[in-house]
């Protein structure tokens, strides 16, 4: 048991270490001339029309969590270590971790991105690949992982992650409403072109280790929309049963379609300007999916285990951990639950709300509050952020902004380089902290956004 928990546990920690990326950066949301303020509220428009370079015409990366690569890598006699090292204390360890542990990573770059004016407004299209992963982890994990096999019940329930691999096609139309002076709304049609989905959930993971005897209830499910994808099958010699040993992908395809639709409004009133924006108001059906369950709940009840140094005892160490080891691996042995034809998940909506204010005494300063909250069921998350936002020249402007919100405090900057020809901007929504030796951020809150543009 101890060896799978410890496993699973070097991965999370693999998982806290990796690179992440993210959508555009809201530390562009009050940035005079960031091309791409449009993709955070599509009633923004830059002054005059662009072309991305392809690929890297908006590029980011960002991770978000609460559980942070300082909370399961340690130092121990100069040699880092997982936290399940005997080197690091359970306390320690245990002192970092939160109730829930979660951690969010994301990509989106545009493939292909042009802006222009017309039909009254500003219009733009954009074709971008997003890929986003999402997992929470309980505590009880942990201590599992950490304190081993103890006399006590672990209650590991709402563990759960999930995957989205897709392509999206923006058309995006803003216009000023002049039936009301100072309002100016937009909205953006999206079509979604799925490529992969993968949702696991235990909804119940109950583990009570007594002296007497030991029981285990769980209950799980694993779906995988991925085009190619198959399970392998394995039978366990005590039960007979057929279980999911591990799954193989036959090449990767277009499975899932869907839309969108981003809609925002800024208005002007004196020296202030009030937006609001909802993105990605939609869905994706996913075709073929491969469904992996307990089928309700599982449970196990096993007679206590004694172990006995003498290696010829019958209930010697070795034949007590294969009796343990085959008793518990039932655990993990979903059964096929067979194809499922389509499976629809809602998108991840974005809310933005934000509220500028132009310093009277330097128009060419302006100060923001922003507001964004990303719905997605148990992986919904807010922050807050406040802004100086501030243009002293033409061809340059530049924000930093303070946020607050789910997963701590951070700080954000964006620089921006703005001509007739040429535009160049990058920036962090979240400021990378103290690094690992090998560059890790020992903080999961990192992002980076980079973008070459081509005004016209």
């Amino acid at each position: 048991m101890k060896l799978h928990i410890k496993a699973a546990a070097a991965g999370i920690a693999l998982l806290c270490a990796s690179a992440a990326t993210a959508q555009t950066t809201y530390s562009g949301y009050f940035l005079d001339n960031y091309t791409y303020r449009y993709q955070l509220n599509p009633a923004f428009a830059p002054e005059s029309g662009f072309a991305g370079m392809p690929a890297i015409g908006n590029f980011n990366l960002a991770m978000r969590g609460n559980l942070h690569v300082s909370d399961v890598i340690y130092n121990v006699d100069g040699k880092t270590v997982l936290f399940t090292n005997p080197g690091v204390s359970a306390s320690e360890v245990m002192s970092g971790i939160k109730d829930r542990n979660r951690i969010g990573l994301a990509t989106k770059f545009d493939l292909l991105s042009a802006g222009w004016k017309a039909w009254g407004g500003f219009n733009a299209i954009t074709v971008s690949a997003v890929a986003n992963a999402n997992i929470s982890i309980p505590k009880a994990f942990f201590s599992l992982a950490k304190e081993g096999v103890e006399n006590r019940t672990y209650d590991i329930r709402d563990m759960f992650g999930n995957a989205n691999a897709y392509a999206q096609i923006a058309l995006n139309h803003s216009r000023d409403i002049k039936q009301v002076p100072g309002l100016r709304a937009g909205a953006a049609l999206k079509f979604y072109v799925g490529v992969g989905n993968l949702d696991f959930q235990f909804n119940r993971a109950d583990l009570t280790l007594g002296t007497e005897s030991w029981r285990a209830v769980t209950n799980a499910n694993v779906y995988a929309s991925v085009g190619g994808l198959k399970f392998d099958h394995k039978t366990n010699d005590k039960s007979g049963r057929e279980y999911v040993s591990g799954a193989n992908i036959d090449g990767f395809g277009i499975n899932g379609f869907g839309m969108g639709l981003d809609l925002g409004a800024e208005y002007k009133w004196n020296d202030f300007r009030f937006s609001v924006a909802v993105l990605d108001l939609g869905f994706i059906s996913w075709g073929k999916t491969q469904w992996a369950s307990t089928d309700g709940d599982r449970t196990i009840d096993t007679g206590a285990y004694t172990f006995n140094a003498d290696d010829d005892a019958p209930n010697s160490f070795s034949n007590e951990w294969d009796r343990l080891s085959d008793d518990l691996a039932d655990l993990y042995q979903l059964s096929d639950m067979g194809e499922l034809s389509s499976r629809t998940r809602a998108m991840a909506a974005t809310l933005n709300f934000g509220v500028e204010y132009e310093f009277p005494l330097y128009r060419k300063l302006r100060f923001g509050v922003l507001n964004s909250t990303v719905i997605n069921g148990k992986y919904t998350w807010n922050q807050t952020r406040i802004s100086a936002n501030v243009s002293p020249l033409r061809f340059l402007s530049a924000s930093v902004n303070m946020e607050a919100g789910s997963y701590g405090v951070g700080f954000g900057w964006l620089l921006n380089i703005y001509t007739k020809g040429i535009n160049f901007f990058a920036g962090m929504d979240h400021t990378l902290g103290k690094l690992a030796k090998p560059g890790v951020p020992l903080n999961s809150n990192a992002s980076f956004n980079v973008g070459l543009n081509f005004p016209f």
